[in-house]
């Protein structure tokens, strides 16, 4: 009865897991990382004969351990988002700059003849 127990709460978690496509990565990874803790957990403890306790180690642990990469993918993802910002605005400049650089020689030909 326990095994269907958290079959069932590990189905529930994945199942929640995969719809939330607007959840941030540390949110996925601490709902993921409890799932996959919780699961190792039980399988752990079940040989051990202390299922329930080895769930919630596993499912503590494993949403900590999960939320802290989302959070760094989060992060990565945020210096990736400012750093193509930066090229796009300098990209701008440089046609900008191209510009103002054929008005000068357009210019300077109009006024040599």
């Amino acid at each position: 009865m326990r095994k269907l127990t958290v079959i069932a709460a590990l189905l529930l978690c994945v199942s929640s897991f995969s719809g939330c496509d607007s959840m941030s990565n540390r949110d996925k990874g601490v709902v993921g990382g409890a799932a996959t803790g919780a699961g190792l957990g039980a399988i752990i403890g079940a040989a051990t004969g202390h299922s329930g306790v080895g769930t919630a180690i596993g499912g503590g642990l494993g949403a900590v351990a999960g939320g802290f990469v989302g959070n760094e993918m989060d992060k990565d993802e945020s210096r990736q988002q400012e750093q193509e910002e930066r090229m796009r605005r300098q990209d701008e400049q440089l046609r900008r700059q191209q510009r103002e650089l054929d008005q000068l020689k357009k210019q300077q030909q109009n006024d040599t003849y």
